[in-house]
């Protein structure tokens, strides 16, 4: 049997990137990747390594323990909450670890005339931004600056830790908005007064603070993030449902898909509309996890009209804050299970947008298969991003192999990278961590193949024997990101196909928790470029 592969194009490395892998760059040729064959199994008190296709490499950008070069407001490393900005040290007798947040969504930015705190600096051209949640509601979320041209005194900068009103939320998503020259960020927090969104600078100042929009978008489990190319916003949320069946696991679909149209995309505090995504009239269900709608939803080949309804209007609404799921069961709707992000597909003029739905995250759930309990990938096809109308399909049917769906990113015109974050409790079922995968879109049923088999490094590991007291035990996948930085509107992910380490374009991932390291993928230099293997062009 012939290996599974996969191309991708590769170009020489960067002089930065070349010295990173001990000087040797490749010249042009094409990478067909391998597929890794198995997940890594999760084994008590037993760490694991990451593994990728061979044609592939990893070197970590940052990781929790890296000291942040301008600590503030009680944080003073990358990815560890801190107390006075040293880490918190473990009680003499117990065995409770310094907690940690997450590293969420990476955005990688290309901008010039970039200051910090050391005035004297020259921190470069390349940088790569998250926001940071953490369990710990004590705890201020925070946004950071990886400076990837950095040295290590100078690689992580504090942005913000604070809104106008007080602390930062935990923030999820991040993307960043051409029109307005600022970033996005979202928190995940339901209704609560800590969710929504919020934009600020990505340029350093100091005591900077973050905008919150709530009066624009409202609270809601928003997690995904992006900007199109009509100045419209597009997010998903990441609301849990409540359980039925027996055992009670299967939940109910409580998540929309939404779509901000601003009145001036240079200027949202203009106002505008946020409208949610309403699919073939199937409406929120409250009582009931087995509908046939679900089933309808989750079955290849089938194919549902979709129209957005305005839940809020600041024009006749005004900008007072809002509960946007509220607002969206009431309008008619339509809920998923869970979706979590969403990316347009190049070469659509944003006219295909793709989003990751979660599912129930538990091997047990009698919703699992027919009713969308081990989730997917869903597709939204339009006549471009202001289109009113469009239809839905379903992209990839989740099973146990391939679930808790998360980050999804385009490593081509036809690739999609989708990672797993699947959560404790689905690892130890199914005895396996989690995984990143390409699925071939053009595919009626993709079969997707593994590149990255995620392991568990060693704080993970402690973690999870601990039983996740104050800190979640295993690593997790998140913010898998593909872009050649570009800060204008070419530069909306979508806008260009990507040709991943070629004239500049970059890809990252983050292994969270645990010792929470933000890795940049680059080809592997000892590893031939060609495979022997059964092609999938990416043309």
């Amino acid at each position: 049997m012939r290996a599974r592969s996969l191309p991708l194009t590769l170009l020489a490395l960067s002089t930065a990137g070349a010295t990173l892998l001990g000087g040797q760059a490749r010249a042009d040729s094409s990478l067909r990747l391998s597929h890794v064959g198995a997940a890594q199994p999760k084994a008590p008190g037993l760490t694991t390594p990451n593994v990728l296709s061979p044609e592939l490499a990893a070197t970590a950008r940052a990781q929790g323990s890296t000291k942040l070069e301008n600590p503030a407001d009680g944080i003073g490393y990358y990815g560890y909450d801190s107390v006075n900005n040293t880490p918190p040290l473990m009680p003499v007798g117990t065995t409770a670890e310094a907690h940690k947040t997450e590293p969420d969504k990476n955005t990688y930015l290309v901008l010039k005339e970039q200051t910090g705190p050391d005035a004297s600096y020259d921190y470069g051209t390349h940088f790569l931004f998250q926001g940071h949640e953490s369990s710990d509601a004590s705890s201020s979320g925070y946004v950071t600056r990886v400076n990837l041209d950095a040295d290590a005194a100078h690689r992580v900068t504090l942005l913000a830790t604070r809104d106008q009103a007080g602390k930062l939320p935990n923030f999820d998503g991040s993307t960043y908005n051409p029109f307005t020259g600022k970033l996005m960020l979202t928190a995940e927090a339901g209704c609560a007064t800590s969710a929504g969104v919020w934009t600020g600078r990505p340029s350093y100042s100091p005591g900077a603070t973050f905008t919150s929009l709530d009066g624009l978008f409202g609270r809601g489990g928003y997690e995904g993030i992006q900007t199109a190319s009509d100045g419209s916003i597009w997010l998903v949320e990441d609301v849990g449902g409540k359980s039925f069946g027996t055992p009670a696991k299967a939940k109910v679909a409580n998540s929309f898909v939404y779509r901000f149209v601003p009145v001036d995309k240079t200027d949202l505090s203009q106002g505008g509309k946020l409208q949610a995504l309403q699919v073939g009239g199937i409406p929120y269900d409250a009582s009931n996890p087995f509908t046939q709608n679900l089933a309808d939803l989750h079955t290849y080949g089938k194919s549902f009209p979709t129209t957005w309804v305005t839940i809020h209007d600041t024009a006749t609404d005004g900008a007072t804050s809002f509960c946007a799921g509220d607002l969206a069961k009431t309008a008619g709707a339509t809920p998923f299970k869970r979706p979590e992000n969403g990316v347009f597909r190049p070469g659509t003029g944003f006219g295909e947008f793709y989003f990751t739905e979660t599912g129930d995250t538990d091997a047990t759930s009698p919703g699992n298969g027919t009713y969308g309990g081990w989730g997917g990938v869903f597709k939204l096809s339009q006549n471009g991003p202001s289109a009113n109308t469009g239809t839905l399909t379903l992209a990839f049917r989740g099973d146990q192999e391939h679930t808790g769906l998360d980050n999804l990113q385009f490593f081509g015109k036809n690739l999609l990278a989708v990672v797993e974050d699947a959560g404790d409790t689905l690892h130890t079922q199914r005895g396996a961590l989690d995984s990143g995968y390409l699925l071939d879109v053009r595919q009626a049923q993709p079969s997707p193949l593994r590149f990255l088999a995620e392991g568990r490094d060693p704080s993970a590991t402690l973690d999870s024997a601990l039983g996740n007291t104050g800190n979640d035990g295993d690593n997790e996948i998140t913010g898998i990101h593909v872009s050649d930085g570009d800060p204008g509107v070419s530069g909306l992910l979508g806008a260009k196909t990507p040709t991943p380490f070629k004239s500049g374009w970059r890809a990252f991932y983050t292994a969270q928790h645990g010792d929470n390291v933000t890795y940049e993928l680059l080809p592997n230099p000892k590893v031939s470029p060609y495979t022997t293997g059964e092609d999938q062009n990416d043309d």
